[in-house]
């Protein structure tokens, strides 16, 4: 019944609600992502939890960033639980180092490009240089899928640009701000639909809110998974 192109976020407060989600959206949901939130709350055991004792796919959304050491060191602890996908910062020595962390591993290292929450303005407040927000995705899209990133993570709106970059050809592309029609954009500015994320190159779609915010949550991810039964 499961399709892994849905990735759910446990973006909820603690390991028990975390559990309970999972076990509520059952055979449904095959992919989880737990993020930084979580961390404190016990993320990893979960994240172990589901992995060995529910057999779901985990993808641990940490986006490490700091000196390549620190990065290789950090990874290399999370690739003993044999988790799925990890995401870092998409700076090349970023990149590169948690390559050699992952060494020998199965898990995937996704480079982030710019957050979906941010736009134009946001850039400019944190000082990054001027340009168009899809031709900095783009550019660092290149750059972190050249120092060896196995994917990267990107708004749907930038999906179809990451597809078409010769350096794309067999890597990964994670989506986030995905909502489907007529659901609250909440913090995320840059968003598409579930089937326009994916028919746009995404490889694999991430929803949270949509999904364990609503009252039948398990309702909620079917009523996904058969817009995009058929892309």
């Amino acid at each position: 019944m499961s399709d892994d192109r849905l990735i759910v976020a446990l973006d909820v407060p603690n390991v028990l609600d975390g559990l309970e989600l999972a076990k509520t959206l059952g055979d449904a949901v095959s992919f989880y992502k737990i993020g930084l939130g979580m961390l404190t709350g016990g993320g990893l055991a979960l994240a172990n939890e589901l992995k060995q004792e529910y057999g779901k796919r985990i993808f641990l959304d940490m986006k490490f960033f700091d000196i390549g050491a620190t990065v290789e060191a950090a990874v290399r602890g999370v690739a003993q639980y044999d988790l799925d996908f990890l995401t870092v910062h998409g700076d090349p020595h970023v990149v590169r180092a948690a390559k050699e962390g992952a060494a020998g591993k199965d898990l995937k290292i996704l480079a982030v490009t710019i957050l979906t929450s941010l736009d134009r303005a946001d850039l400019d407040a944190s000082l990054i240089k001027s340009g168009d927000v899809k031709d900095l995705v783009l550019e660092r899209a290149a750059n972190a899928l050249e120092a060896g990133a196995d994917g990267v993570i990107a708004s749907p709106q930038e999906a179809a640009l990451i597809r078409a970059l010769p350096q794309a050809e067999g890597r990964l592309i994670v989506t986030p701000g995905v909502r489907p029609a007529g659901a609250a954009l909440g913090d995320q500015k840059r968003v598409a639909t579930p089937a326009q994320a994916l028919t746009d190159g995404a490889d694999h779609i991430v929803v949270g809110r949509p999904i364990w915010a609503q009252p039948d949550p398990r309702a909620a991810a079917l009523a996904i998974l058969d817009k995009i039964k058929s892309i």
